[in-house]
């Protein structure tokens, strides 16, 4: 059948998740950092996700599309009102340096606010990491020396950091780009900074 569907333009998508987190059907997720919408039969066509796109990627157009699926938007939404986390604790500072959860896996060291300030924390950041979290201005400690035992004793496979734009969050970059360098491993590091909007700037 012909109706009305959202239209995701990805040269103009500028990655900062506030659609997905605006389409309670889920029909959009963020995908290589880009909005995409996964399913035509999740979309309901009210446009919910319109006014929140901040570069106008976002539009109306009439296609064949199939019917929007009530029953399979509630079926996806009870999946994914499942939190990403796979372990606990995940404060930096009270998780044990050599738990078995660390072996082969992919490590993400969060700045405290940024689960907060990003609607699809869970779903981009967190799916299939092991997640440590803190706030170098609010713990009086230096990260740099736990962190670099957790990545000296464990055979980790890449390391992300979120952090927010402030300065303040600089301190967590530096501790991770510190415990690398101590540790003496190569492992992939990639840091993502996200603005006071829940922006992804880099």
């Amino acid at each position: 059948m012909i109706r009305q569907i959202i239209k995701i333009d990805e040269e103009k998508c500028n990655g900062c998740g506030l659609c997905a987190s605006a389409c309670h059907e889920g029909a959009i997720q963020m995908i290589g950092g880009k909005a995409k919408l996964i399913r035509d039969d999740y979309c309901d066509g009210l446009g919910n996700c319109l006014p929140m796109c901040p570069t106008g990627a976002i539009s109306f157009e009439d296609r064949e599309a199939p019917d929007y699926n009530k029953a399979a938007v509630l079926e996806n939404q009870r999946k994914n009102n499942m939190s990403a986390l796979r372990q606990w604790p995940v404060q930096i500072q009270l998780v044990p340096v050599n738990a078995p959860y660390f072996d082969n896996a992919h490590l993400l060291v969060a700045a405290d606010c940024t689960a907060f300030a990003h609607g699809n924390f869970h779903e981009q950041f967190m799916k299939q990491k092991v997640t440590l979290v803190g706030c170098p201005k609010l713990d009086p400690v230096d990260y740099s020396e736990k962190l670099t035992e957790i990545i000296r004793q464990n055979n980790l496979k890449s390391i992300t950091v979120t952090r927010m734009e402030v300065p303040c969050c600089g301190g967590l970059e530096y501790a991770v780009r510190t415990a690398l360098e101590q540790s003496k491993k190569s492992i992939p590091l990639n840091v993502v900074t996200i603005s006071t909007e829940g922006i992804i700037l880099d």
